[in-house]
Order: C-alpha cells, then structure tokens, then sequence
C-alpha cells in the first residue's frame, strides 16, 4: 500500500461514517502503527511510540485528524484564524462521529467526571483535573493548540519525552459550550514543587536550551518545551524529576524557536 492509498482508505472510512467493516480496518491501521509496521512520517521513531503509549484510542483519533486535515488541501502553518478553526471543527466533528460510533463520547467530560470523582483538584490554561483514587483524570481543551491533530501531537510527545507521567487516552467530548475535549489518564505522583533554576538545570540535562524565561520556555531544533513552571514540574521523595504538564510542540521555524521541522503527515510501510 503506498501513502496515498493509506490515506484515501482512510477518507473512505470516514467517507462511509464508519460502517462496521470500517471500524475493523482502522482497528487494523491502528495495530500496524503501534507495532510499527505503519511508520508514520511526522513523528521520529521514539515519538510513534510515545502516540502508541497514548494508546489505540489516541493513535486512531490521530490518524483520523491527520486524514481530515490532508483532505483540506491545506498546507502548515495555516495563517488565517478563521480557517483554522474550520479546519480544527472539521476534525473535532470526525472524531466526534467515530468516538460515538466506538463508546468513547463523552457528553459534557465535566460533569461526568465530577460524578465519578467528586469536585476537581486542579484548573489550569487548558485542562480540568480529577483525582480518581490512583490516577489524575483530565479534560483538556483545545485553547492552546486550536486544532486537534496539534493537541493530539502534544500528547504523542510528552509520552515519548517524559514517559514516566505518560497521558493516555480514553476519550472524547464537548463540552456545555460546545468546545471538543480530550479525556485523559495519568499517574498520579507525590511530591514537592521545584525551583526555576532546578527546573533549569534538569531541561538541560535533556538537551533543552531556555529560550524565554518570562514564560518557562525551552527548545531543540527539534521540540518546542514551553510552560515548565514549577506547578508542572515535581521531584518525588526519592529525587525523581516528573514532568506532569507542559506545552510540547515539534518545533517548526513559524513557532521562531529556532526549529528546524515541518509537520508532515506521510507514512511508509515497514517492510
């Protein structure tokens, strides 16, 4: 199968609103990617793992928002506001329609969760979180990454960078005003909050260099590391460092961070 017959399958899948055969197939797709048969172009070896980790729920809805987007003829970075979110709505309202078809929809994640676990522990910039007896259960939304295949992709590499605090999917919603959520689970850690300068210290022994200290932001040529501040970064009794939240982007040349990489959404098949 080449890449252009990988993606037009898709298209007709969703095409089709996701008839039983097709819900098979990309139960299928999703198998290949995460055994690393299907290599998926965008991400490097270590960051298909990291969207795997995610599991098969995350990985689906990636692909699925990666499809809607190429069938948008559109080309990153999309600098025009209004269609961008055009764009971003086309994906959410896809996933939307598969998540309903497979039961993990969400009607209003919130409430839903506030049921579950009683009032939440945490607000911040994008997410509402809950503490489900070992885990932190977190609704995130979409303000700082507008589109999904982004916020997805934020997912994918904070598994493949800080593995130990790793999000996994398990579903999807919106919210009372409408806005599209992802659900996620994570390990919940104990510990104490740590210093800019520790957190300093530990971003570089990663290879990050600080690029703007007024906002905790880091970079590679390769990632964007922003938000390190010290309610997201923790040091366990043990003196174990954990990433719990952050904004982690592929750092491409418009985010003017010194990034060298392009958001491709091409895949080959392994032989």
């Amino acid at each position: 199968m080449t890449n252009e017959d990988f993606w037009t399958s898709i298209q007709g899948i969703i095409a089709n609103d996701f008839m039983p055969e097709d819900l098979a197939l990309l139960d299928r797709y999703a198998e290949q990617f995460i055994s690393g048969r299907i290599v998926y172009k965008r991400f490097s070896p270590a960051e298909q793992y990291g969207c795997a980790t995610g599991g098969a729920t995350h990985v689906i809805a990636s692909l699925l928002a990666a499809a809607s987007f190429r069938a948008s003829g559109l080309i990153p970075p999309i600098s025009d506001f209004k269609i961008e979110q055009q764009c971003a709505e086309t994906q959410a309202t896809c996933i939307e329609h598969w998540a309903k078809k497979v039961g993990c929809w969400i009607v209003n994640p919130e409430e839903e969760l506030t049921e579950l676990c009683g009032e939440q522990v945490a607000e911040g910039g994008e997410a509402h979180v809950f503490y489900n007896r070992t885990s932190l259960l977190k609704v995130i939304g979409l303000d700082y990454y507008i589109q999904p295949i982004l916020a997805l992709d934020r997912i994918s590499l904070h598994n493949a960078y800080f593995p130990e605090t790793r999000l996994h999917v398990i579903g999807f919603g919106r919210n009372g005003q409408g806005e599209f959520q992802i659900i996620v689970e994570q390990p919940f850690i104990a510990g104490s909050p740590m210093t800019e300068s520790e957190i300093q210290d530990f971003a570089e022994s990663l290879g990050f260099k600080l690029m703007n200290p007024r906002n905790w932001t880091y970079a590679t040529p390769s990632i964007y590391l922003s938000d390190l501040h010290d309610e997201n970064v923790i040091r366990s009794k043990s003196g174990s460092v954990y990433v719990i939240d952050c904004d982690i982007r592929i750092n491409t040349p418009e985010l003017r961070q010194g990034g060298d990489r392009q958001l491709l959404t091409d895949v080959i098949f392994a032989k």
